[in-house]
């Protein structure tokens, strides 16, 4: 059977892992602010036990590209905000959480990619990281 991968360009890869230390700080954030005040889905390793943050804790923070097809603010990465608990979250604590992981993105872009004139902004439902999405130059 032939499957296909999807190639990507060195620059690429190296600003998405640049953008995956972005979502790890804001993760480890998260975790200390909201230790203990949900329970972790008993299916989830606890917060450090796993080498990938993605992978345990209560929080996955991260992004996924889109071409912006019907959006306003056009191509960029929908931030994705998941928590691995069985509690039943408030819609307020939900967007009070959506809020502080804009603003600590607004932070931690301007840091990792200096000059770089990245915004983060609500398209419809949710944020979204969008401008100068530019590898730079060669």
């Amino acid at each position: 059977m032939l499957t296909f991968r999807a190639v990507k360009h060195p620059k690429a890869i190296g600003w998405e892992d640049k953008l995956k230390s972005v979502f790890d700080r804001i993760d480890d954030r998260l975790e200390e602010r909201y230790e203990g005040r949900y329970p972790l889905h008993p299916n989830r390793p606890p917060r450090g036990t796993t080498a990938n943050r993605e992978m345990d804790g209560l929080f996955n923070v991260g992004a996924a590209f889109t071409a912006g097809y019907g959006s306003e603010l056009g191509r960029g990465y929908v931030v994705e905000i998941r928590m691995a608990t069985p509690a039943r979250i408030p819609p307020a604590v939900r967007e009070k959480i959506e809020e502080e992981v804009a603003g600590m993105l607004d932070e931690e872009l301007a840091r990792e990619f200096p000059g770089q004139a990245l915004k983060v902004s609500r398209d419809g439902p949710v944020y979204k990281i969008h401008g100068n999405l530019s590898l730079g130059e060669k």
